[in-house]
């Protein structure tokens, strides 16, 4: 841990912490006393090892953007709530193809360098350590620009972003890591005719000169920067009630809501049956954004569990029930396992898929429908993923120990599932529910990582299952399954195993399909 020094003067003033005079003025001969250091520029996270930045957490951020339909381009300010952990004479922020015009921390201007994917920002004042400040950062933005990676989706009638896993920072600065989870409210300003819409409730409306409105939103939960959306288009909202009187809305083109009303009603009887599973619904509300656009090149997946609203290919959904439904389930599983609770690190996104696949297999199984291998039992499926475990542990790695160019394999999705699975076997199906919603209530609104999830299962069952867990999770080779000692694993093939090079995006290899 580095040292920290206390600041006198304007800085501890301005963040209102105490701070020690220092005794006898420095000597010629005596070099000045830091006060402070550059804060890291990394989280260590092991996918992505240059996501996020330490030496401060943030509690809230403000986002104001107005979207200019005759340019298609967006002006935006971000404002942060953060607390430092060490006193900083710099921080920085994710930031990637935006144009940074002024950054202002503690209302004083402050002087910034953007460098690769980093906005380093040097304040007026050294920030003291455990002070809290507030960070304010005008800049403008274009949903079409060409970047290494992107979440904007450009739509003919405005947009909509996929953040995840590592996009966020490409629509505004920001923290861009899922530990550091944090309460967020939007001002999207936009021509009317067209509407705004973020995560969370409508909290305000408000019609403005030059013919323009201002839509205001709040989540009543923190979200990891990778779940939020902003969208702009021209979109009807479809206002229905789920059980216990959860308010469902729909953002959905104007064009296409009534072809997609069959799909958009199908949600409350998916939310009451996960609902059963994993108790109560974790947010204040929840729907499906068809986003405009079908275009392969900027949306090329089906679906995206931004909180609250999930983000879908509008065709997708215009297929029947039994083509659609346990994707849909997927996506509602992922409010709880991926939004609710986050993953600690990127390593940990097994925890998302694998119960998202998880649930959404049941679902498919309890009615009859066949999967896209023509199973229609849990264990048929999981008896044919079984066979497949060493493979993919050889192309994909174990479990919950992929790099960057296996992130979204199938190895987190149905490797997951076969976790989960032989998890169930080994302790009972009621037990495995008990862990399942101590989980969850242990961990709402948090991050939290794989050990975190065999602490759990360890303490729930009431013995030691991280052995257990540890070989299915980080070992080269699948454990025998419980239950079924006459299930066999292919041996590997050597001329599949060769490193893999591509960019994966979410929710490619999910089983639900």
């Amino acid at each position: 841990m580095r040292n920290r020094t206390r600041v006198t003067g304007p800085a501890a003033v301005l963040f209102g912490t105490a701070a020690a005079l220092t005794l006898g003025a420095p000597t010629a001969s005596a070099a000045p006393r830091p006060a402070g250091v550059p804060g890291p520029e990394t989280l260590g996270d092991p996918v992505f090892p240059n996501l996020g930045n330490d030496g401060y957490r943030v509690s809230a951020y403000h986002l104001d953007l107005a979207y200019d339909a005759s340019t298609r381009l967006v002006d935006a300010t971000v404002t942060l709530h953060l607390t430092t952990t060490e006193a900083l004479t710099r921080f920085s922020l994710d930031a990637l193809g935006l144009d940074i015009r002024t950054v202002r921390v503690g209302g004083r201007n402050a002087s910034f360098e953007q460098a690769g994917e980093k906005l380093r920002i040097t304040p007026a004042t050294p920030l003291p350590a455990e002070a809290r400040a507030t960070v304010t950062v005008e800049y403008g933005a274009d949903p079409r620009r060409s970047l290494a990676h992107t979440a904007w989706v450009p739509t003919p009638d405005g947009f909509a972003v996929c953040p995840q896993p590592h996009s966020a920072h490409t629509v505004f600065p920001c923290n861009d890591h899922p530990s550091d989870k944090a309460d967020f409210t939007f001002r999207l300003t936009v021509p009317s005719g067209l509407r705004g819409v973020a995560n969370g409730r409508l909290t305000g409306t408000e019609n403005l000169p030059g013919d323009r409105t201002a839509y205001a939103y709040r989540s009543r939960s923190p979200l990891a920067t990778e779940l939020v959306q902003v969208t702009v288009g021209d979109y009807v909202i479809k206002e229905r009630q789920g059980p216990h009187g959860l308010p469902l809305r729909d953002v959905v083109p104007a064009a296409r809501a009534e072809a997609l009303e069959p799909a958009l009603a199908l949600t409350p009887d998916i939310v009451r049956w996960v609902e059963a599973r994993l108790g109560a619904f974790p947010f204040e509300t929840y729907g499906l954004l068809p986003c405009n656009s079908d275009d392969v090149n900027a949306f090329d997946f089906t679906g995206l569990e931004t909180q609250t609203l999930t983000l879908y290919k509008p065709a997708f959904l215009l297929q029947e029930e039994k083509s659609i439904g346990s994707h849909l389930m997927h996506e509602v599983v992922h409010s709880y396992f991926g939004n609710s609770v986050s993953p600690g690190t990127w390593a940990d996104l097994w925890l998302n898929e694998g119960h998202a696949d998880f649930y959404g297999l049941l679902y498919r199984y309890e009615r009859g429908w066949a999967d896209s291998l023509g199973l229609t039992t849990m264990e048929a499926r999981m008896k044919d993923t079984y066979a497949r475990g060493d493979q993919w542990r050889a192309t994909s790695g174990p479990v919950a120990a992929p790099n960057e160019a296996t992130l979204f394999d199938s190895q987190r999705y149905l490797g997951g599932v076969l976790v989960l699975y032989a998890l169930r076997n080994e302790i009972g199906e009621d037990v495995f529910n008990a862990v399942e919603r101590a989980f969850l209530t242990r961990f709402r609104n948090r991050s939290a990582t794989t050990d975190d999830y065999i602490a759990v299962a360890t303490e729930v069952s009431g013995q030691d299952r991280s052995g257990f867990l540890r070989d299915w999770l980080y070992g080269t080779r699948t454990p025998r399954m419980p239950g079924h000692p006459d299930w066999t694993v292919t041996p590997v093939t050597p001329a599949l195993v060769a490193p893999q090079h591509r960019a994966s995006r979410p929710h490619d290899n999910s089983a639900t399909l």
